[in-house]
């Protein structure tokens, strides 16, 4: 009999989360891909949704563990995020960048682009690549149309400070797979 897959605890911190993320699949309605790259945010930090408080558009984040948050980023990209930690704490992980593997086609056609490494290399491209709207804010993980898998293989984990944050920039709390050329941008040294 086959031992089943390690679950992913939602229940850690999002630091922890972020990096046992990497390698997992996630699929949306059947299309989706290998992680590659994360970013974690905690109440704690300046840089988080959640520094201020609960509000109607981060509710979700301060929801139970296990689920999306999804965000709209400067009013024009979708973003999705896991939310980490007991419910009421407000942390997350941004998904960054997928290794399409499940409905390539569909990707294509979504994003107007053929280069796989552009389909899903940040969260705006892998947001609509996978169709992810404001519609999937709340949703369970483990329930459709969402479907995560997580990485039973040992894999090697860059890490690096997260982008596009001026506010506790010294964080390394970004993570990928190591050698993919599918991560939005080059990790460069902590």
């Amino acid at each position: 009999m086959a031992e089943a897959a390690p679950l992913i605890d939602f229940s850690a911190s999002s630091v922890e989360v972020a990096r046992q993320l990497i390698g997992a699949c996630v699929r949306v309605n059947g299309v989706g891909g290998r992680i590659v790259e994360t970013e974690a945010y905690d109440r704690e930090d300046p840089a988080s949704h959640t520094f201020s408080g609960p509000t109607p558009r981060n509710a979700a984040m301060f929801g139970p563990p296990g689920h999306a948050y999804v965000y709209r980023s400067y009013g024009i990209h979708w973003c999705l995020n896991f939310v980490c930690r007991e419910v009421g704490h407000g942390a997350g992980v941004l998904i960054r960048a997928l290794e399409p593997i499940a409905g390539l086609d569909v990707m294509r056609q979504r994003r107007g682009v053929i280069d796989e490494r552009l389909l899903c290399a940040g969260p705006g491209r892998l947001c609509q690549a996978l169709a992810i709207t404001r519609e999937h804010d709340g949703r369970a993980l483990d329930a459709p149309p969402f479907e995560l898998q997580p990485e039973t293989a040992p894999i090697a984990v860059v890490v690096g400070p997260r982008i596009g944050i001026s506010k506790a920039m010294e964080m390394p709390w970004r993570f990928g797979l190591a050698g993919s050329r599918f991560v939005s941008r080059p990790f460069r040294a902590v």
